[in-house]
């Protein structure tokens, strides 16, 4: 993706070093390794997906923070990029296609834990938005686990993630985030909300593409991505076996098929994912 000439968010905040990195003690399964990493491209209701206080048996890394640099390094220069270009085309879109208020949300940066409007998350809990302070959450370790586990290398994969979570915050705007949140634990319900985030996200790569700033092979980066967070992708890597009932998040096939419809029509009505 072209981004290093895209315009700066100023909607940032490093919280680098502030809450200290925990290093897990004991062991565990791979399969219990992958279902961690695997939340990390989740988004949905956070209350599903944050812990009320940080993990026992954890203690702090003291070399976190240390050699941090003042200055931005690349990852947060791409993530500023990416945002400033979702701001862009959100601000433009919402209110023409939505006729809803386009209203900014925060890119939160975190190291190990952070503490938000909707508790306290840890590493394991991965990139997130909390409708309660409007504000994104993300630990730059997923990029790795994103190409390592899951692997969907790239940096495209990597604004996809950005892009889905910044679509919760618009469903958050639209008043559909509430709506879903209060019918309770519905698992209909939750898949339908992560699928439009998806086609939410596959209307910015829309945008950027209208701009220019989409490469060979992008779209596939994204489109891997999503397929590889497919709730049946993770059950097989976890348990071996696939329960559709269980889905929250959607299939492989659901995932790439909705970030495809918002790319190819740039239309947030073709994304009315709930009735």
């Amino acid at each position: 993706m072209r981004w290093r000439d895209q315009r700066q968010s100023t909607n940032i905040e490093d919280r680098r070093g502030k809450g200290g990195r925990t290093v897990a003690l004991g062991g565990g399964s791979l399969g219990v390794i992958i279902l961690a990493v695997a939340i990390y491209l989740c988004g949905g209701d956070p209350s599903q997906l944050l812990q009320n206080a940080p993990n026992q048996g954890s203690v702090p890394d003291p070399g976190v923070a240390a050699n941090r640099s003042v200055s931005k390094d690349e990852n947060t220069q791409f993530a500023g990029a990416i945002m400033g270009s979702l701001e862009d085309a959100w601000r433009q879109i919402l209110p023409q296609q939505g006729r809803v208020r386009y209203q900014d949300p925060k890119l939160v940066i975190f190291s190990g834990q952070v503490s938000s409007a909707c508790g306290y998350a840890s590493a394991a809990t991965g990139p997130f938005y909390c409708p309660g302070d409007y504000k994104l959450y993300l630990d730059f370790a997923f990029f790795e686990e994103l190409r390592r586990e899951f692997k969907a290398p790239g940096d495209f994969a990597q604004a996809y993630v950005i892009a889905h979570e910044f679509g919760h915050h618009i469903q958050n705007l639209t008043g559909t985030m509430d709506k879903v949140q209060r019918a309770g634990n519905n698992n209909r319900l939750s898949v339908a909300l992560e699928l439009q985030a998806d086609c939410y996200a596959g209307i910015w790569a829309n945008f950027a593409a209208k701009q220019n700033r989409l490469e060979t092979g992008d779209i596939e980066e994204a489109i891997r991505a999503a397929q590889a967070v497919g709730d049946d992708m993770i059950q097989k890597r976890t348990q071996g076996y696939v329960v559709p009932d269980s889905f929250t998040h959607g299939s492989a096939a659901q995932r790439a098929q909705y970030f495809a419809i918002g790319l190819k029509s740039g239309d947030m009505k073709q994304c009315q994912t709930i009735r």
